[in-house]
């Protein structure tokens, strides 16, 4: 009797034949493919049971009709990306999120992202990952990234081309992640570490002339999903932009903002005008759980049970004067170099030996300034940071009512502290001290 084939194939035809029929002006709902039938297919191709060719075949048909942009197939998609995830233990980590959150203002001490789809052509600085460092002395956060794929510089790139000591950032996985994060600020989940599967699409990807699905879940797909307290999203298209918005809330996220620059940027821009979508997080009357946050069955969790809170999506725009910035134009932080380079210039930004009004620092304390703003720390009325902070919170608000000015002297007082050296050099022996050597 031959061997029974370990990862049999599994037919997709009855859903590419509905897809296929879904130009047609009489179809019926019944014939309509759902956003859970997609997301049941493109599971298959993380436990490699789908043939090649169907899933060259359901790839191209998405992005044909445009399915693969929309709200409820991202959202969906993204839930099946995170399920097939390296699993963390969600439990052991919010332990020590607890522990070592340090709460301020709104912010609960969660952990929080801010991350791009990637794919808007201009290869900038790598401003999300250096933006993310720069955060990490003060929130805790899980950078969700891999290497480049449209650009000459991906956030893992970066941070493997840092000098003298690079992280190990293969050794951060879901096992060891819970300890990392007790001694460090910041952890980096190396995409091919955490998502597995996708090695069994990567083949098929190169050979097709568009951007996929996969292209857009990255954002969606943080294997802690449950425990990111909130986030930013940069988007390529302005008209991704309340998509994306409306997908984080249909996967129950409470705090965000999805921006686009205005020269289709996904990052907020330093040149002019960034179109905002901000999820604002209002206390949930059906709420049943305990309300004291040091009850042992508190949770940051977005994804049990009924939600503490209800999420609304706001649209306001942002320019650099908002942050009491001036504006650079993007010639000034694009082309990006390559990732040796662009690990100078964040060494040289970290040690706070850029002039202070340097193109690519306006462009790291714009972004930086946006995820402090998000997470909520800028609404406290106090501020003891630490050494060289004069406690003088800036109150004056900006668009959408928040304290941009205010997120901007943070971001700042991290650089010139050194503390967002020190979180990077934390990381980095984490990271060391994951291998077991």
């Amino acid at each position: 009797m031959a061997a029974q084939q370990e990862n049999p194939t599994v037919s997709i035809s009855p859903l590419l034949s509905k897809l296929l029929r879904q130009s047609t002006a009489d179809i019926k709902s019944h014939d309509w493919a759902t956003a859970d039938d997609i997301a049941a297919a493109i599971t298959l191709i993380f436990t490699n049971e789908l043939d090649p060719d169907q899933r060259a075949s359901l790839l191209t048909i998405l992005h044909a009709l445009k399915r693969d942009r929309e709200t409820l197939v991202l959202a969906k998609c993204g839930q099946a990306m995170r399920k097939a995830a390296a699993q963390v233990d969600q439990k052991a980590l919010r332990k020590i999120i607890r522990s070592r959150g340090r709460k301020e203002g709104s912010y609960r001490g969660g952990c929080c992202d801010l991350v791009g789809t990637g794919g808007d052509g201009w290869s900038t600085f790598n401003v999300s990952t250096t933006a993310s460092i720069v955060a990490s002395s003060l929130l805790l956060i899980s950078k969700h990234g891999n290497r480049a794929s449209s650009s000459t510089s991906g956030s893992a790139d970066l941070l493997q081309a840092i000098r003298p000591r690079a992280p190990v950032i293969e050794a951060v996985n879901a096992e060891v992640l819970p300890s990392v994060y007790e001694k460090s600020n910041y952890a980096f989940l190396f995409a091919p570490t955490f998502h597995p599967g996708m090695r069994h699409v990567a083949a098929t990807r190169k050979k097709l002339p568009f951007r996929t699905l996969f292209n857009l879940l990255g954002p969606l797909a943080n294997p802690i999903e449950g425990n990111i307290e909130a986030r930013i999203v940069g988007v390529p298209k302005h008209e991704l932009g309340l998509t994306f918005a409306e997908a984080l809330k249909e996967n129950k996220a409470r705090k965000g903002m999805v921006v686009c620059g205005d020269e289709l940027l996904d990052e907020i821009s330093c040149a002019g005008r960034t179109r905002c979508w901000r999820l604002v997080e209002r206390p949930n009357p059906a709420f049943r759980g305990p309300r004291d946050e040091e009850d042992e069955d508190f949770t940051t969790s977005d994804e049990e049970g009924e939600p503490r809170s209800i999420t609304n999506i706001e649209h306001f725009t942002l320019e650099p004067s908002d942050f009491g910035l001036q504006p650079h134009p993007l010639s000034d932080v694009s082309p990006g170099k390559l990732p040796k380079e662009n690990a100078a210039k964040l060494i040289q930004l970290l040690r706070n030996e850029l002039p202070r009004d340097d193109p690519i620092l306006d462009f790291v304390l714009l972004n930086t300034a946006a995820l402090f703003v998000v997470a909520g720390i800028c609404d406290s009325d106090t501020s003891d940071m630490g050494h060289g902070d004069d406690g003088k919170v800036i109150q004056e608000t900006g668009p959408g009512g928040l304290r941009w000015k205010e997120g901007v002297r943070r971001a700042r007082w991290a650089v010139e502290s050194g503390q967002a050296l020190a979180s990077l050099e934390r990381y980095i022996e984490a990271s060391h001290a994951a291998t077991g050597q």
